[in-house]
């Protein structure tokens, strides 16, 4: 279910392919050399499809880099405060709001706030050490981050990277559900910092075909959770987020500004209810 596994599996059939092709001897050589180009071709074709359908939904990086990119001023106080991580009792609340400080990192990160983003890594690792994940939050990642502060596309690489392999463990320790609440609430967190970098968002050109473009990401979403949905936790979430579904559902391909306005109270609703 994750773009993740295709950065192991590619390398993985690539030195597969590699080692059978040393054995081969020098009169064999030319031949199996073509063959192994039309099988790497093969394996580098069905990377890109892992990578297209497997995990699909954009992070939350990528889609705080749309704000950044419009020039859209940072706004303090909007974001999950982090004094809230301690509140957070049970594996599904954790694994949520792990994905909403997810997009709160990626929020302070690529507007250069150092000490916020220092505050959301620290809640971050405080509830990945919870679910035992302290290792993809360490120290080295900070460092990775501080020494790319002004490479915003770098920046988007660590941590989609980091989400990644995020949802990479949860998913191969059989904890699907928590990978799923760790990528909806990354979702739900990007989406309402998208709607408040103003108090009349409506007005920032450009966040209209943002927020537009985020209902395939929530399609997709709601598509994933669908095996899933005797899970009370799943059940539960995919319930919280009705009031986006019935604002979406009667969208067309352009936003008016009350569309603007009904997006944002829905997920302000929604939010609330995950924070």
């Amino acid at each position: 279910m994750k773009k993740a596994i295709a950065v192991i599996i590619i390398p993985m059939l690539i030195l597969s392919f590699s080692g059978l092709s040393s054995c081969k001897n020098k009169a064999e050589k030319k031949e199996k050399d073509q063959k192994s180009k039309i099988e790497l071709d093969q394996v580098e074709s069905l990377g890109s499809e892992i990578e297209k359908n497997v995990y699909p939904l954009p992070t939350s990086a990528e889609v705080i880099k749309m704000l950044s990119d419009l020039e859209v001023g940072y706004i303090l106080g909007i974001t999950n405060p982090v004094e809230n991580a301690r509140k957070y009792l049970t594996s599904s609340s954790k694994a949520a709001n792990m994905g909403v400080y997810g997009a709160d990192l990626s929020y302070a990160t690529l507007y250069n706030i150092q000490q916020e983003v220092i505050n959301f890594l620290d809640a971050i690792r405080s509830l990945a050490n919870e679910l035992n994940m302290s290792k993809i939050y360490d120290e080295s990642l900070y460092d990775k981050i501080k020494l790319n502060f002004d490479n915003r596309d770098e920046l988007v690489k660590i941590l989609t990277e980091a989400f990644n392999n995020t949802y990479a463990y949860l998913s191969e320790n059989e904890q699907q559900t928590l990978a799923l609440l760790v990528v909806g609430g990354a979702w739900v967190e990007g989406m309402y910092l998208t709607t408040h970098v103003s108090e009349a968002a409506y007005q920032v050109a450009g966040i209209s075909k943002v927020l537009i473009e985020q209902k395939e990401s929530f399609d997709i979403f709601m598509d994933i959770t669908k095996p899933y949905l005797e899970e009370q936790t799943i059940k539960d979430f995919v319930n919280k987020l009705e009031p986006i579904k019935k604002v979406y559902d009667g969208l067309t391909t352009s936003l008016t500004n009350q569309n603007i306005i009904d997006i944002t109270a829905a997920i302000e609703k929604v939010r609330g209810q995950i924070i």
